[in-house]
């Protein structure tokens, strides 16, 4: 038993923050039906790169899944729709600005079909403002909340988080505000409207910075791998590679300093405290490398782990993939895909009562369960094919 069996949602999102939504809600055991456009579906199937014709990103967001494709333009369309969000308990969309209410699809319209439907709506900039209009793509988000300016190394070029944040974080945001809704309906019997947008979220994950930026004055800068609050907290070569090295306190740059045969500086008034360390930002760098320079990477890990200081090999996804600790903790699972056959997934990273993760199904063909929704809304296989053959919807063979 799932948290949320008995749950019936409908993703009409795309991409990746209203998808990465829907399925952490399946991996929470709701029945999450995605209702694409026939021919192309979701614009994330045309990704690259590719595997036996289907994306790779599509596939990242999308499992536990059926797969609907439907018509929303057609009228015959809308009426299929219409029908299933009457029994919806949740309805997720990302459309652009007026899209959803020129196709019938507007929380107005669907509260009228459901009174008490959850309606989580997804943008970029919100829907107010003077740029609600605007289109959101995660990189943008990154750009304009000040994110990109504060990235990348002091001497170089500014970056983007490589793997989306904006767009991953607005997803977990929608599930919160989902699942809150879901406890406030059970508590009142009302549906809910659940705003989330890119832009809400970037400025979110800038919070702690602004709090600094409004106490200092000073606009945070690019760092490298650096902390601007905390020294030595960064990534140091040694004399085989590099590690990520974080000493968050002064208790940590003790035990530092007394495996690293750096007595003599736990005590110097340049370095004693980590406000100390900061003021001398650079002398303590070059204090560190120097002698993390001495040995290899695993050397010191193996020393500084002993030790309790907290340090990390700079490894590769392939890597990290293939770690024992992740193996041990089962976040890769493995499902059977109608297409591919077995295929990977990172699991859902929450569990509950020590139950073994999985995942049921993996993200779906486009079309692969038209068929079946609509059998489960009373349909009959002459009506369904009467659908398919105006192209109201499509069926995967």
């Amino acid at each position: 038993m799932l948290p949320l069996d008995g749950v019936k949602i409908l993703d009409l999102s795309k991409v990746l923050a209203g998808p990465l939504c829907a399925q952490y809600l399946g991996d929470l055991g709701a029945d999450v039906i995605k209702i694409e456009p026939p021919a192309m579906g979701d614009d994330a199937r045309a990704w690259t790169p590719k595997r036996g014709g289907e994306s790779a990103s599509f596939m990242a967001v999308n499992h536990n899944k059926r797969s609907l494709a439907l018509d929303l333009k057609s009228e015959r369309g809308k009426a299929v729709f219409c029908g299933l969000a009457r029994d919806a308990d949740v309805v997720i969309q990302g459309f652009g600005s007026g899209t959803a209410r020129r196709l019938g699809v507007d929380y107005e319209t669907l509260k009228g079909i459901a009174p008490n439907v959850i309606y989580c709506e997804i943008s970029g900039y919100g829907r107010d403002g003077p740029l609600g209009a605007e289109p959101g793509y995660d990189v943008m988000l990154q750009a304009f909340s000040g994110m990109v300016s504060s990235i990348g190394a002091s001497d170089g070029e500014c970056a983007r988080v490589s793997f989306s944040p904006v767009d991953l974080g607005t997803g977990l945001h929608a599930v919160s505000g989902i699942l809150a809704a879901l406890l406030h309906r059970k508590n009142t019997g009302q549906g809910a409207y659940v705003e989330v947008s890119l832009l809400d979220t970037a400025m979110g994950y800038m919070g702690y910075m602004a709090h600094n930026y409004w106490a200092s004055g000073a606009i945070p800068a690019r760092m490298g791998t650096a902390h601007p609050s905390l020294c030595p907290y960064q990534a140091f070569a040694t004399s085989d590679g590099s590690l990520m090295l974080g000493v968050g306190n002064d208790r940590l740059w003790q035990k530092f300093c007394r495996c690293a045969g750096l007595e003599e500086y736990v005590a110097d008034p340049r370095f004693a405290t980590n406000a100390d360390r900061v003021r001398n930002f650079a002398q303590t760098c070059v204090l560190v490398e120097d002698r993390l320079r001495t040995r290899g990477t695993k050397a010191w890990i193996d020393i500084l782990r002993a030790a309790g200081v907290p340090v990390s090999p700079i490894q590769t996804l392939a890597e990290a993939l293939d770690h024992e600790q992740v193996r041990a903790r089962n976040i890769v699972v493995k499902s059977h895909h109608r297409a591919l056959g077995e295929v990977a997934h990172i699991a859902y990273p929450v569990t509950f009562n020590k139950q073994p993760r999985g995942v049921k199904r993996a993200a779906p063909v486009l079309g692969q369960h038209s068929r079946e929704v609509l059998l489960q809304q009373g349909y009959l296989d002459t009506e369904i094919d009467e659908l398919i053959a105006q192209g109201v919807i499509e069926q995967y063979m």
